[in-house]
C-alpha cells in the first residue's frame, strides 16, 4: 500500500531556498508560485497521471491516464487515487483499499526515506536537497507553461530529474514530469484546481463505524 502512495508526487510547492546557488529567474518564479498557493485556505485538485518506461517496453499512450483527486488544508489531506483513499487528519494516516476492503492505519504521515515525496511534504519538499534552473517554455492548450528543472543533490536518489511546469498567467503548477533512476518517467497533469472551498466538516475524518458496517477489515 505504501508503494501506491509513492506514485503520487510533488504537485504543489512552497519554496524556501537555502544552501546552494540557484538560477535567480527560476528562484523568483518559484517564490511567486509559493506565495500564490500558500495563500489559499485549502485546495481541491483533480489530476491525471501516466507512466512510461522505454526500457521495460511501456510506451507513451499504451495505457489511458489514471485520474485522481486531492483536497489539501494545511497538513491535512484527502486523496483518492487508483482505487484507494488516503486520509491524513494531521495525526494519523488512513490508507483505504476499496478493492480488498482493507484499511491500514499509520501513526503519522509517510516519510521520505525511500526518496519519494508524499502528500504532506508537498509544500516543503525542496527546502533542501535540490538544485534548480529555468527550463523550456511551451504553449499547451493555449496556456504558456514555463518549466523549472530540479535535480537532487544526492547522487544516490531514486529521482534523477523533476521538470515542473508552471502556468505563467495563474502562477499555478500545471504539470510535473519525474524521471527515475530506473529510466521510468511519471507525468502528472493538473486538470482542475479550486481554492478556498467550503469543505464538509468530515473531509479529513476517518469514520471507523461506517467502514466496519461495510465489512472492511482494519489493521
Amino acid at each position: 500500500m505504501k508503494k501506491i502512495t509513492s506514485y503520487f508526487l510533488l504537485f504543489f510547492i512552497g519554496v524556501s531556498i537555502q544552501g546552494f546557488a540557484q538560477d535567480k529567474t527560476a528562484e523568483n518564479l518559484l517564490n511567486e508560485v509559493s506565495t500564490k498557493m500558500t495563500s489559499y485556505t485549502n485546495m481541491e485538485i483533480a489530476f491525471t497521471s501516466s507512466l512510461t518506461n522505454v526500457d521495460a517496453g511501456i510506451e507513451e499512450g499504451d495505457e489511458p491516464p489514471m485520474k485522481g483527486n486531492i483536497i489539501l488544508e494545511g497538513e491535512k489531506y484527502n486523496l483518492d487515487y487508483i482505487g484507494n483513499s488516503f486520509i491524513f487528519d494531521g495525526k494519523k494516516l488512513y490508507v483505504i483499499n476499496h478493492d480488498e476492503k482493507e484499511i491500514a492505519i499509520n501513526d503519522g504521515d509517510f516519510d521520505t526515506d525511500d526518496g519519494f515525496i508524499y502528500p504532506s511534504k508537498l509544500l516543503t519538499f525542496y527546502k533542501e536537497g535540490y538544485t534548480f534552473k529555468l527550463g523550456k517554455t511551451e504553449t499547451i492548450q493555449g496556456k504558456k507553461i514555463q518549466f523549472v528543472e530540479l535535480t537532487p543533490i544526492d547522487s544516490d536518489s531514486d529521482i534523477v530529474k523533476v521538470e515542473l511546469g508552471i502556468e505563467l498567467e495563474t502562477k499555478h503548477i500545471y504539470k510535473l514530469i519525474q524521471t527515475g533512476a530506473n529510466s521510468s518517467k511519471t507525468t502528472f497533469t493538473i486538470t482542475s484546481l479550486k481554492s478556498n472551498q467550503k469543505l464538509q466538516k468530515n473531509t479529513f475524518v476517518f469514520n471507523r463505524k461506517s467502514y466496519l458496517k461495510k465489512n472492511y477489515s482494519i489493521d
